[in-house]
């Protein structure tokens, strides 16, 4: 391999392709708090000119934790399609880079090819990416996922309702719930973060929002998102469960933080098929975001975009329903700002749909972070030009149990609106009937009236 350039005048060296990836990274609070970020815009400069002049063969054998090292890197390797990677693994980067960026090239195309992509492939090619191009090139790929119903097909966008409350109430949900679906909200999931995670208490939330979306025949999916465990078990009691929520990671030691490890979620994946409500084939509902292996001290040195790009790898295995990147919810210790938190939503985006996975996005951030509401809407109208399959419903953008700012209510009609785009075709058959939206895909003066869900 090739590990050093000359630019301006300088030469550039790097000792292994970990190094150069975290290098050719855009700046990231988190990788400079390890130590691992360029020292300088010139040295980011030469570690992307390095970067692009590698083979996929060569980042594929070289990943940034061993293969014997880590069961993440074995799950990502073992499904590569061995077929495809022989056509590809020549290309360098900056090759992979043109090839998808060519108008030439389809979302078909590029979804054959991701085949053959481990997570280090993947994080090299969005790193010699523009934020235009990021959001060009996640538009083309369209993946779609189906438990009840499906989401994500062309011309629609849908949402996640979102109805915590801090003391897991069941009538402050639902009268969330209410509101929440009144204006549209709910086609791709109805999701409680729950606060008590334990069986009893998810247990009692799942019979509570999925009695709610029977009686009003709501086309869609429930979930809790208690730990995965927690949510097997009340399955095994007889809880009626659409989905199954977890989130994961791009190391095996961060994995093991969260409690999960591959054994466990390949369990999981075989009771939801088994014994879950929906009859799929995408069953499982998974959570990432940039830093989190960093804030774990899970990392191994390597940068937090190529382990993100690593756990989407991991995540594939499992055909996921949805799959819902949370970058700035964290804090300033991985995502400094408003404008690394914005980059870092693009390329989450785009690399998640480059492996294949439905992709949904929470462009959040917490109130620590040098941040705004301005950069947080921002960043939503650019995911949703990227064609995001769905968005987060919470109450004026405000999660009052998880303390933190999202999408709310009236953002996820504006963007449908801006865009011209729907609810998933059944969900919006629905509202239709309940008179909360037109034909045209925008709400009715009922629209808002969560009353009308107690006549």
């Amino acid at each position: 391999m090739k590990l050093k350039t000359k630019l301006f005048g300088s030469t550039y060296s790097f000792k292994d392709v970990k190094e150069v990836l975290g290098k050719a990274n855009e700046e990231k609070s988190g990788d400079q708090l390890l130590g691992i970020a360029a020292g300088s815009v010139s040295e980011r400069v030469a570690a992307k000119v390095v970067l692009s002049e590698l083979t996929l063969e060569e980042l594929r054998k070289n990943p940034v934790i061993p293969y014997e090292a880590d069961e993440v890197t074995r799950v990502i390797d073992d499904l590569v399609n061995e077929s495809i990677y022989k056509e590809i693994k020549n290309w360098t980067v900056g090759y992979f880079r043109e090839y998808i960026l060519n108008h030439k090239t389809t979302g078909a195309d590029i979804l054959r090819v991701s085949k053959a992509l481990t997570g280090e492939m993947v994080a090299a090619v969005a790193k010699l990416m523009s934020n235009m191009d990021l959001v060009y090139g996640a538009s083309k790929i369209r993946v779609t996922g189906k438990a009840n119903y499906e989401i994500g097909k062309p011309g629609t966008l849908s949402f996640r309702l979102q109805p915590n409350h801090p003391t897991d109430s069941i009538d402050g949900i639902l009268a969330s719930m209410m509101e929440g679906l009144s204006y549209g909200c709910g086609d791709a999931i109805i999701g409680i973060n729950p606060v008590e995670d334990t069986v009893e208490n998810t247990k009692r939330i799942m019979d509570a929002i999925h009695g709610f979306m029977e009686k009003w025949q709501i086309p869609t999916q429930t979930c809790v998102l208690s730990h995965i465990s927690t949510q097997m078990q009340a399955l095994r009691e007889g809880a009626p469960v659409s989905v199954f929520f977890q989130s994961v990671a791009g190391t095996e030691d961060a994995n093991k933080a969260f409690g999960i490890d591959y054994v466990l979620i390949d369990e999981a994946f075989q009771l939801i098929q088994r014994h879950g409500t929906a009859p799929g084939p995408n069953l499982m509902y998974f959570e990432t975001g940039q830093g989190s292996e960093m804030s774990l001290n899970t990392d191994h040195g390597a940068d937090e975009m190529t382990l993100e790009a690593r756990t989407y790898g991991f995540a594939k295995r499992y055909k996921p329903f949805m799959v819902n990147n949370v970058s700035g919810f964290i804090g300033p210790e991985t995502l400094f700002d408003g404008k690394q938190i914005l980059r870092a939503n693009l390329e989450d985006h785009f690399m998640g749909k480059l492996t294949g996975l439905p992709m949904g996005m929470a462009p959040c951030y917490t109130n620590h972070v040098n941040t705004d509401q301005n950069d947080q809407e921002t960043a939503t109208m650019l995911l949703a030009m990227a064609g995001a399959n769905y968005y987060m419903g919470v109450p004026v953008g405000d999660d009052v149990m998880l303390s933190y700012q999202d999408t709310s209510y009236h953002d996820d009609a504006t963007l449908r609106e801006l865009l011209n785009l729907k609810p998933a075709e059944e969900f919006f058959q629905w509202l239709m009937a309940m008179g909360i939206m037109d034909q045209r895909g925008r709400l009715t003066d009922r629209a808002g009236d969560a009353s009308l869900f107690l006549k």
